[in-house]
């Protein structure tokens, strides 16, 4: 019988065998990589005695077409409802309306994690000489910074009144032909970012969590978004976890916090990604290091996310690609972002056996180069398949 998924008392998510979990197809190729990442995504849990009741709400260009709104409320108030959900890419609308619907969804449901793990699969092609360095996973802090959406245009009354205000009380200089953006990094923002993951890393066994900042230029953000991780660290986690200014790098079997600044951390995962694990970093900051990290292991087509509110419950795991319309309805392009958002989804929900079998049945298919055209051109002796001939490899292999 399908039920709801539902928050314990103690803060823990009860999932039942067969939960009703909220979808939104996607726009443009979603009409292919949904069909596929479901199929694959249902036998998985099938083999290990679960049944997943899918709910369609809409959302995108196909929301607008039937409704004449981008993001109805309906869609919003379901994945409240329901808690967990999945998603495939949407097109953001051009010239007015909302700035990006994935960002109205991460900030409505206040879901301020932004988890993106990184791995290579063999037999995936890669720019980097050793792609099997990277295992590294990504908490982006998801409502804060310049994604809050706090800035004037460039010549209009509310931009002139904010440079004003700005020159006469602050006794800062800013040129009047400028925009104007406002940056906010808070305590409370922060510390819950960091805290998820350093239960992660606790959790997982993981050996470190480097906080990544640019704190040596903005000092009272991205530099307050450092002090508080080091400070949190010693009161809520000093059983499990040391800053690496308090035990000089040697942890003693705890978790090692650390940090380092942003601009350094783009050329060391190229050159030293053996030495990251657990990255917890800003806003802008997050998205720039996740798609240059899904660069080294095959590209944002296979790179998987989550948008997560640990106290809520609320989570919503989504392809990381855009919709690709051109593309759309050709059967042709890869649907293992979506696929490997949905593992990560079946983790969050406790199937840890059935998001171990799909990997495991995804690292077969790729070790006998079987795969979607783009890596197929990138990969010798490589057979091409279907989007759906895809789904039906791993699903053979499962």
């Amino acid at each position: 019988m399908a039920e709801r998924i539902t928050m314990s008392s103690e803060g823990a998510l009860q999932v039942p065998d067969e939960p009703i979990v909220p979808f939104i197809r996607g726009d443009g190729i979603g009409v292919d990589i949904w069909p596929a990442a479901q199929r694959v995504l249902d036998t998985a849990a099938a083999k290990h005695g679960h049944r997943v009741a899918w709910k369609e709400v809409l959302a995108g260009q196909t929301a607008f077409d039937e409704t004449g709104t981008w993001l109805p409320e309906e869609t919003v108030s379901t994945f409240a409802d329901y808690l967990i959900g999945i998603k495939g890419p949407l097109t953001t609308p051009v010239g007015g309306g909302i700035r990006s619907l994935n960002v109205a969804l991460r900030q409505v449901l206040d879901l301020y994690v932004c988890l993106r793990p990184v791995r290579w699969f063999q037999g995936v092609p890669s720019p980097v000489r050793h792609p099997e360095k990277v295992d590294m996973v990504i908490f982006r802090e998801n409502t804060e910074d310049v994604y809050a959406g706090l800035e004037v245009q460039e010549g209009t009354p509310e931009a002139k009144k904010l440079i004003t205000f700005l020159h006469d009380e602050m006794g800062w200089s800013v040129r009047p032909d400028s925009g104007v953006g406002i940056k906010p990094v808070s305590e409370t923002g922060s510390k819950r970012l960091i805290r998820a993951a350093v239960n992660y890393a606790v959790a997982r066994g993981r050996r470190s969590v480097t906080l990544v900042h640019k704190g040596n230029i903005q000092k009272f953000t991205e530099g307050a978004f450092r002090s508080w991780g080091y400070e949190l660290v010693r009161e809520e986690f000093a059983d499990v976890a040391v800053a690496w200014e308090d035990c000089g790098g040697d942890p003693g079997g705890r978790v090692l916090v650390q940090d380092t600044i942003a601009d350094i951390t783009l050329q060391q995962v190229l050159t030293r990604p053996d030495e990251f694990d657990v990255i917890a970093t800003t806003n802008l900051n997050g998205d720039y290091l996740s798609d240059a990290l899904a660069a080294q292991v095959g590209g944002i087509g296979i790179a998987p996310g989550g948008n997560i509110n640990y106290v809520s419950g609320h989570g919503i795991f989504e392809a990381t690609h855009g919709t690709a319309p051109r593309y759309a309805g050709q059967d042709k392009v890869n649907p293992g972002s979506l696929l490997l958002s949905g593992v990560l989804m079946f983790e969050h929900l406790g199937w840890q056996a059935a998001a171990d079998d799909i990997v495991r049945a995804m690292e077969a298919t790729f070790a006998e180069r079987i795969v979607t055209y783009d890596f197929a051109r990138l990969t010798e002796g490589a057979t091409e398949v279907k989007t759906s001939e895809f789904a039906s490899a791993i699903v053979d292999r499962l």
